[in-house]
């Protein structure tokens, strides 16, 4: 029998809020979510994914209970220099000993349908579920302070889907 104080060290390694999660060979580091006001439907999450195992894997879905649909989601910009943002058919790669950045003006991850409010400073329970490696939970933390890192942040943006 597992005694609980294993048990809650166990859990604890699983959902940190840290820099850093690392849940077997996947690690996570730097989450964060924000939406675009308090009021808005939809929002995204950013964080870095790093395999530090020697099989490949594939980030294939993220769900949480404050969206009504979650979706790995692309921008990508069109012949006419406008960005456009679409969900990531079979997952994102990673292969092993790499990372892979979901950053705000690219790959990342979009919440639709909220259920309540992203209120800042509070953190949000995201489950990544991977192919090989399975669900991992991660804690984000809402940030609507951050400042965009790059310039796609500043382009016009349509939602295709």
């Amino acid at each position: 029998m597992i005694s609980a104080k294993y048990f809650a060290a166990g859990a604890a390694a699983l959902m940190l809020t840290s820099t850093m999660l690392l849940a077997g060979d996947i690690a996570v580091q730097d989450p964060y979510m924000r939406s675009s006001t308090p009021s808005s439907v939809s929002g995204a999450a950013f964080l870095m994914l790093m395999n530090k195992g020697t099989q490949d894997d594939v980030l294939i879905s993220a769900s949480t209970d404050i969206a009504a649909r979650v979706e790995l989601h692309r921008h990508s910009e069109d012949d006419d220099g406008v960005m456009r943002m679409g969900e990531i058919e079979g997952g994102i790669a990673l292969p092993a000993g790499e990372m892979h950045h979901l950053k705000r003006g690219g790959d990342h991850i979009m919440l639709m349908g909220l259920t309540r409010p992203l209120v800042q400073g509070e953190e949000i329970t995201v489950t990544l579920t991977f192919e090989k490696a399975g669900d991992v939970l991660v804690q984000i933390p809402v940030d609507r302070d951050r400042k965009p890192s790059h310039d796609h942040e500043t382009k016009a943006h349509s939602h295709d889907g």
